[in-house]
């Protein structure tokens, strides 16, 4: 196989389309606004290390992450890009932080003063970026005064420089922007007190539904996960004003087919039964790859450019499809799960409204044991 691959499936990833996508991004939001990627969950499932080194090729100013791991990740493959962790990292990783000029996510006053202590043993300064809860209820400070507190506790270790404050949207992505408006507001408090001070921070707050629908938050950084990939974050954003291109095309080969008798059951649990004589093909991708299982007996796949049903359970790591009707049809054609062939496609969006979820977790489900093919 020219991809060199035993068992022939695969995810196609489109650099191309993450790089049109960051640049769309950041016509949208204009120059004086950087647009930080976000490469966490192994790149929402695209590969971090691949999409980080692209982007920072093309002038990412920043990229984040969700977690230490992640961020040692990075640099352990040469990413040298300012990265900021997002989420919650235990004080006793602060020189660890600071060794690896991590920026991260700050919380809690115990660890300004753990990372003041490290930097100054490393003769180095330790970033930092503030965030605050305006209505998420996950991390975050929610107090004025404990905020102010905070900052005052910076001002005083020379160790930590208060690079950022931030905060995120919780409803950005609806029809209904009320409450978006309603955070801004809040957020504006601290925005305010921050903006007299002589070593200004940086600020950012939207996310990829204020991107597309509320640039005029967009501060000076904005934060583009999904939309980076080329997925909008609902159906209730206006696409009109962003164009995006979906990065990633889930691929496998037929294996296998089969000739079967009318009334023949197909699968664990014997939950489909064939109603004439078929043909069936066989396919090397299961729950295991990120093929959900609730796709069993209702999941589309596109072979010879026609699009088919699976058939039966989805197994760890096969899936049976019918392709009674499919000419020609025969070991190693090509099968889409998700992406286009031919006239015929499945988005990642079709697929999400089926499982009754978000396309985020359709891509970001794709598991490590799919190698990722970048085009």
């Amino acid at each position: 196989m020219s991809i060199g691959l035993y068992r022939p499936t695969w995810a196609e990833v489109n650099l191309g389309a993450i790089k049109s996508n960051f640049f769309e991004l950041q016509r949208q939001v204009g120059s004086s606004t950087a647009v930080m990627p976000i490469v966490k969950a192994n790149a929402y499932g695209h590969g971090s290390i691949q999409i980080a080194k692209t982007l920072e090729e093309i002038g990412a100013k920043y990229l984040a992450v969700a977690s230490l791991e992640e961020a040692l990740e990075l640099r352990e493959a040469g990413i040298t890009a300012p990265v900021l962790i997002f989420g919650y990292v235990p004080t006793s990783a602060a020189e660890l932080i600071v060794k690896h000029n991590f920026t991260i996510t700050v919380i809690e006053q115990a660890m300004i003063k753990e990372l003041h202590t490290a930097a100054l043993k490393n003769n180095s300064q330790a970033k930092v970026h503030l965030k605050i809860d305006t209505g998420m209820g996950r991390l975050g400070l929610l107090d004025f005064t404990e905020f102010k507190e905070v900052i005052e506790l910076l001002d005083s270790y020379q160790g930590v420089v208060l690079e950022a404050i931030y905060s995120h949207l919780a409803c950005s992505d609806e029809v209904d922007k009320a409450y978006s408006i309603a955070q801004y507001e809040r957020f504006k408090a601290y925005i305010d007190y921050v903006g007299k001070r002589t070593n200004k921070p940086s600020v950012h707050l939207a996310n990829s539904g204020a991107i597309i629908d509320l640039p005029k938050y967009a501060h000076d950084y904005v934060r583009a996960g999904i939309s980076l990939y080329g997925y909008y974050p609902s159906a209730e954003v206006n696409k009109e004003r962003v164009k995006l291109l979906p990065a990633m095309e889930f691929k496998t080969k037929v294996v296998y087919l089969k000739e079967v008798a009318a009334n023949t059951c197909i699968g664990y649990g014997a939950t489909y039964k064939t109603d004439k004589q078929s043909l069936i093909a066989t396919l090397p991708v299961g729950y295991a790859d990120g093929y959900n299982r609730l796709l069993s007996n209702s999941g589309k796949v596109i072979v010879r450019g026609m699009k088919v049903p699976v058939v039966g359970r989805v197994c760890m790591d096969q899936i049976m499809i019918d392709v009674t009707g499919v000419p020609n049809i025969q070991r190693g054609d090509e099968v889409v799960l998700f992406g286009k062939q031919s006239n015929q496609q499945v988005t990642v969006d079709d697929i999400a409204k089926q499982l009754n979820t978000i396309n985020y977790e359709v891509v970001c489900a794709i598991s490590s044991r799919v190698p990722r093919i970048y085009i």
